[in-house]
């Protein structure tokens, strides 16, 4: 049979790569494009669809993608001999295989784009001894298994790279399916994620050297000399590109300023060079693969030249030709093959010990580093994740003729097993402990103790709005002593459906760490150098938080680290920017609604930013800061911390604060105002007092204060309050609570863009007040919002349900 193929090959007239078309009576699946084309759109379908089933299950795409390709292969749809002669012939294999390999070669590029051989050389050694236990015992189960199928159904495999393979198959962790499990559990920044990502760092880097000896033995050649010269070649090759690459990529990196585009001379030279790197190593003999992965390790992975490579390379690759390897595996793989009790019952064993080996070793190991039960469990299942790098892994064995079509078959629902529960698993067995609550008395900035210390959280999704920020935290140091203040800077950052999430990691390696080491002075962002300028100015304690999560989810995540961080306020950037013709547009819609279910679910008080450009571009000294701050009250819970949070700001040498108290002409009440606050106070004791109470000790401070004026206003309808408002326009910085209560506040109430704003803030922010004041609406705590603070967002739910219908944010 082996003879007879090169010449059923033979056989076969090539494809034309183009047709006449149809008109011409040519048959479009008759040529090369057209088919190929049809192929890519049938794999894309297919796999899309079922990606989006299984996302309930949390599955990370590379599952559907292999289920796609078993689906689309003999085991299923090919079983119709119409459908594979019409859609798959033999004659457009070829190119299949072709555009998946290269598609296969610069995900490879990727993957070592996102290994970092400084952080493998910073590997603690509790990583570094469960790594090697997660390779070693797996590794000898797999050699025992190879046994097993020596002695059933792969009687002629050749014994040394058999062994090899089988334990390469069992011990391997695959380092991105991995990291986007972890990213979608939320685990990646903590302890578990990142002893997951250390241990599969090294994991890999071990696993790709005994792939590259099982490769060298599997040669053709009669010799074992040929083995030895194909091993020792490619470790050549390696310490060349080693001596060579780095400098030329460095130069490269250099001339690639932040803030700049990168130039396409760079990134199509980089690209030419893992083409290069993988002839060499297909000409040496060990797979095209390697070179491309040698090159990507190699790429510095500071500064803006890493990430303009993903952003050319990833999409096209991640999204269409990688599917495709999908397919040519699907192809490869016959579910019937596995007949019988013995098939079966090798595949029971292959599946027992690739578990039991992968999860007993990093268990044992972790245990032994003092690693807590429940963590040292979760990080056994995270490392049992295979995926794509095991099908890249089985694919090769396929090619070289180590593994027949049963034992392929067997190992790839083996593959698509074990990482298939690793997700649903790691939820059932991993409960992160949860922070003793009963230390977080501060959810509010309205508080009996004021000199204790306020804790903010303070989020922002790009640097446009960080010059803003940091002015907002200058203000709110208050008098500047030491230790008043800590803040928590919070990136942002997406979740998307891309593959490379490791270059986000590399962004959040350090987290809850300063952000400012000299070290990487080169190479500091924008956000890096104003925060830390802010931190050596100011006597504010400032530290990194970033989350990447769906846009869906982050909500989940800001909340849990206010938690976590016992802050007392969330300051969230708003969804809108200002224009240079002053009006607001919107940028990140999914923002809002992050927003809304932050301010319905947060642990504390919560502030969202409306940014004009407080200060200016740029920090603004504590000695030239000159700002007015102007904050209307009308009543309620949140009136009352806005206006507690203005009273520390105006502690600030160079703040002045005017207090506008509106309230409607008691002849035009009828004699009475009702402020109903019950059901909007929740439990919090602080948030009980009544606003009369509240104001008249605010006005007892406001006469030991020079740098506040109060002013009582009295109007007789909404219009006059409004006309109040619009008086007041000319300060730096709007303060006011969300949802205002009383007579006065339900009259100022209309149908309004941003509900979640409450009606004050959409009056500060529509076009008929033209200011150039930033807007600081602020909710205070409670432990449930009832009453108008949850309808209005509940309004704006409603508006925006139907471009969430997919998830499930709860």
């Amino acid at each position: 049979m082996a003879a007879a193929a090169p010449n059923a090959t033979t056989c076969l007239p090539p494809m034309k790569a183009t047709s006449n078309g149809m008109f011409q009576g040519d048959d479009p699946l008759h040529y090369a494009l057209p088919l190929l084309i049809i192929q890519i759109c049938l794999v894309l379908l297919l796999t899309r669809g079922l990606a989006y089933l299984l996302r309930p299950l949390r599955q990370p795409r590379v599952i559907a993608e292999i289920i796609g390709g078993v689906l689309l292969g003999p085991s299923a749809l090919g079983r119709n001999e119409k459908y594979l002669h019409a859609l798959f012939p033999a004659r457009s294999l070829t190119v299949l295989d072709t555009i998946a390999n290269l598609g296969l070669l610069f995900f490879l590029f990727l993957v070592g784009l996102e290994l970092d051989p400084k952080s493998l050389k910073r590997t603690g050694k509790k990583a570094l001894s469960i790594a090697l236990a997660g390779i070693t015992l797996p590794f000898a189960f797999g050699i025992g298994t190879s046994f097993a199928f020596r002695a059933t159904i792969s009687a002629d495999a050749k014994p040394a790279p058999f062994l090899v393979f089988m334990g390469v198959a069992l011990s391997i962790t695959a380092f991105p399916v991995l990291a986007r499990i972890l990213a979608e559990l939320k685990l990646l920044t903590t302890d578990v994620g990142r002893m997951a990502m250390s241990a599969a760092a090294v994991n890999d880097v071990a696993a790709w050297v005994l792939l590259a000896l099982a490769i060298a033995l599997s040669g053709t050649g009669h010799s074992p000399l040929v083995s030895v010269w194909v091993f020792l070649c490619g470790i050549g090759f390696v310490f060349f590109c080693i001596l060579v690459a780095p400098p030329v990529f460095k130069w490269m990196a250099r001339r690639c300023p932040e803030g700049e585009p990168v130039d396409e001379i760079y990134i199509c030279a980089t690209l030419a060079a893992v083409l290069a790197a993988s002839l060499v190593t297909d000409t040496i003999g060990i797979h095209a693969l390697f070179g491309a992965f040698v090159v990507g390790v190699l790429v510095p992975k500071e500064g803006p030249f890493a990430g303009a490579l993903v952003e050319k390379v990833e999409d096209l690759v991640s999204g269409m030709f990688l599917p495709l390897y999908f397919v040519s595996s699907g192809l490869k793989t016959n579910v019937a093959t596995i007949q019988g009790a013995q098939s079966w019952g090798l595949l029971a064993l292959v599946i027992t010990t690739a578990c039991t080996g992968k999860i007993l070793g990093t268990f044992m190991a972790s245990v032994m580093c003092k690693v807590s039960f429940s963590e040292a469990l979760t990080l056994g299942f995270l490392m049992n994740t295979k995926g794509l790098v095991e099908l890249i892994v089985l694919n090769i064995g396929k090619d070289r003729g180590v593994l027949n079509d049963q034992a392929f078959a067997i190992m790839v629902l083996m593959a698509l097993f074990t990482t298939f529960i690793t997700t649903p698993v790691v939820i059932a067995i991993y409960k992160p402990a949860r922070m003793a609550t009963t230390e977080y008395k501060h959810r509010t900035i309205q508080r009996k103790e004021t000199s204790t210390q306020l804790r903010i959280l303070a989020c922002f999704q790009s640097s446009r709005t960080v010059p803003t920020l940091i002015n907002l935290m200058e203000i709110s140091r208050g008098t500047g002593r030491r230790g008043s203040l800590r803040v928590y800077a919070m990136h942002l950052m997406e979740l998307s459906e891309r593959s490379s999430v490791i270059l986000m990691v590399h962004k959040v390696k350090n987290n809850g760490i300063p952000f400012f080491n000299k070290e990487k002075a080169p190479d500091s962002t924008q956000v890096v150098v104003a925060f830390e300028a802010f931190n050596q100015l100011s006597h504010v304690s400032i530290s990194p938080a970033t989350t990447i999560s769906p846009m869906m989810t982050m909500h989940q995540d800001i909340c849990t680290s206010a938690e976590t961080k016992r802050a007392s306020v969330i300051v969230l950037p708003f969804h809108k920017h200002l224009r240079l013709d002053g009006h607001l547009e919107t940028t990140r819609e999914e923002m809002r609604h992050v927003n809304r279910r932050v301010l319905e679910c947060a642990p504390c008080s919560v502030a969202i930013l409306i940014d004009r450009g407080l200060g200016g571009t740029a920090h603004v000294p504590a000695s030239n800061v000159d700002y007015t701050i102007t904050a209307f009250f009308f009543g309620g819970p949140d009136d009352r911390e806005a206006l507690a949070y203005g009273a520390l700001m105006a502690e600030h040498p160079g703040v002045r604060m005017n207090v506008v108290r509106v309230h409607i002409d008691p002849k035009v009440a009828g004699g009475t105002v009702k402020v109903d606050v019950a059901g909007e106070e929740g439990g919090d004791a602080e948030a009980s007092s009544s606003d009369e109470d509240f104001i008249a000790d605010f006005k007892d401070k406001v006469s030991k204060k020079g740098s506040i004026k109060f002013e009582d206003t009295v109007v007789k309808d909404a219009k006059e309050a409004k006309e109040v408002i619009k008086a007041h326009k000319s300060c730096n910085l709007f303060l006011v609570g969300r949802i205002s209560e009383g007579e006065l506040a339900a009259a100022l109430k209309q149908k309004s863009e941003c509900p979640e704003l409450g009606p004050v803030g959409n009056l500060l922010i529509s076009q008929d007040l033209s200011t150039t004041a930033s807007v600081l609406v602020v909710q205070q705590y409670r432990s449930k919002l009832t009453g108008p603070s949850l309808t209005s967002l509940k309004e704006e739910d409603d508006d925006a349900s139907k471009n969430a219908d997919d998830y499930d944010t709860e």
